[in-house]
């Protein structure tokens, strides 16, 4: 003897609804984010650091002037054009100043000894052109 239950309709069973998952939509969305922001940072890293590096020539040139001897007349001579004429495009008088120091300087080169220092007007010529370096 078989036990039958009788067939009652079940009423209180829904059927499976499907529920929207967006959470893929959302990963996404956070992936581009998070990779942009990476990116900026890298960006902003790497400028820095190549900033940080960075050699500026007019700089050197600017404090090698500034700490010219002016002892020894030749070699300060030679230093002074050299470093000099890192400047002497910057304006008209910058180029004015420089070609007046370089003829007064002409006299201490191209010798073999120079034992005598640097006269005032050299001097002056030296000082003016020292101070209108601007870097």
């Amino acid at each position: 003897m078989q036990n039958k239950m009788p067939e009652i309709p079940l009423h209180d069973i829904k059927p499976l609804v499907e529920i929207p998952d967006y959470s893929f939509y959302y990963f996404l969305a956070l992936l581009v984010v998070g990779s942009i922001i990476t990116v900026g940072v890298l960006f902003l890293l790497i400028k820095w650091l190549r900033s940080r590096k960075k050699f500026d020539i007019r700089k050197e040139h600017a404090k090698a002037l500034q700490n010219i001897k002016l002892n020894d007349a030749k070699t300060a001579a030679y230093a002074l054009t050299k470093y000099g004429a890192t400047f002497k495009n910057d304006s008209e008088r910058h180029q004015k100043i420089y070609q007046e120091l370089l003829d007064a300087l002409a006299k201490y080169k191209y010798k073999k000894e120079v034992h005598e220092k640097f006269d005032a007007n050299t001097l002056r010529l030296i000082e003016l052109y020292r101070g209108m370096i601007d870097v």
